[in-house]
């Protein structure tokens, strides 16, 4: 059974069930210029909070060699070393206007009390639909940051791109959605991106087990 961390900020609770170290594989399924290309890859994901109200987020994927030196006769190949793929870090937190006690901007501290401090104030923020609107804040090294609008409701949550920004150097990226559930203890997620001058279409997806 999952227990909550201690000291964990009542808005967090929401995402609570995300929080630890998530390790699996996934597959690409991406199309460029009609030529498909698929790989599967390893993947850990880590979601952490260090009391304040949002959870950092990292994330490190690699591709799994292909056996080198086949011998159809002979003992099985060894693979050589997972080659590093794309990593991404980022913040999660529940979508609301920052009030005086919150800190910032720069290295402010806030003004007064925090605010949403118990269960009862953390309700008052659910929207129409039963859920929780979330951002999520997300940083990759190849020169593109992505802010994503959506909502958490129960073990499920959908994000889409509100805004993407792009150095001049980096690989055209539009925007994107991703989906992510806890699936009898795994951690399902999909993830489609318009890029390379496409639509939005189907790109990546996993499933993760919660690492001990």
């Amino acid at each position: 059974m999952y227990e909550l961390p201690v000291g964990l900020p009542s808005e967090l609770v929401p995402l609570s069930w995300l929080i630890g170290v998530w390790e699996g594989s996934g597959i690409l399924d991406y199309t460029v210029d009609g030529e498909k290309v698929t790989r599967e890859f390893g993947h850990r994901i880590s979601f952490s909070h260090d009391g304040l109200p949002h959870l950092n987020y990292s994330s490190y994927t690699w591709l799994e060699p292909e056996p080198v030196g086949a011998d159809v006769a002979g003992p099985a190949p060894e693979a050589g070393a997972p080659i590093p793929l794309m990593t991404e870090t980022g913040y999660w937190r529940l979508s609301r206007p920052q009030q005086p006690g919150d800190p910032g901007p720069g290295l402010l501290p806030g003004a007064g009390p925090a605010p949403f401090q118990t269960a009862e104030a953390v309700e008052t923020l659910r929207n129409a639909d039963g859920g929780f609107d979330i951002e999520v804040a997300l940083v990759h090294p190849g020169g593109v940051a992505e802010l994503y609008l959506g909502q958490v409701k129960g073990p499920r949550i959908d994000l889409s791109t509100d805004a993407v920004l792009r150095t001049s150097g980096s690989k055209p990226y539009a925007a994107a959605t991703r989906l992510y559930g806890l699936v009898d203890s795994h951690l399902l997620w999909a993830w489609d991106i318009a890029a390379l001058g496409q639509d939005l279409r189907t790109h990546a997806s996993g499933r993760l087990s919660r690492a001990s």
